[in-house]
């Protein structure tokens, strides 16, 4: 069973509503605090969802070639990092609109149960990285029988 932290939560509510001002387009609104560094949008963006043995991500990560994505987990973190190479432009063009991102990117998700190192695995096809990580044994959930007395 996983801890229930009410200041973990009160913080990750906090960036979720400046990050909904940022891709809004508006600055902070109550100005910086030193608990968590600006970001302007999260990439990549994720699905995740578990069941009782695995917990599942997928993450878009188009533009992005797999062997430059790099996977860590440390402890309850898994953080996905890589690079999106810049658009080649030809001499001449002129530039209306530039919304493609590139650059580095990474993203730290915290995982809500403990995972076995053994049991993680990746891939990515066409701009979808696909993740599959294995819980804990002591994380699985377990259905114990009630004898009657």
């Amino acid at each position: 069973m996983a801890n229930w932290d009410m200041l973990r939560e009160l913080d990750n509510l906090r960036k979720e509503v400046d990050e909904a001002f940022l891709g809004a387009g508006f600055a902070r609104p109550f100005g910086s605090t030193f608990l968590a560094p600006i970001t302007t949008r999260r990439f990549p963006l994720v699905n995740f969802s578990e069941d009782d043995s695995n917990l599942y991500i997928a993450a878009l990560v188009p533009g992005a070639d797999p062997k430059s994505i790099d996977l860590s987990v440390v402890r309850n973190n898994i953080t996905i990092s890589g690079e999106r190479k810049t658009f080649d432009e030809q001499e001449g063009q002129i530039v209306h609109r530039r919304e493609l991102g590139t650059g580095n990117f990474y993203r730290t998700l915290e995982l809500p149960v403990d995972i076995n190192p053994d049991k993680i695995s990746a891939e990515c096809k066409e701009g979808i990285m696909k993740i599959i990580l294995g819980k804990a044994d002591h994380a699985i959930p377990r259905k114990i029988e009630i004898k009657p007395a």
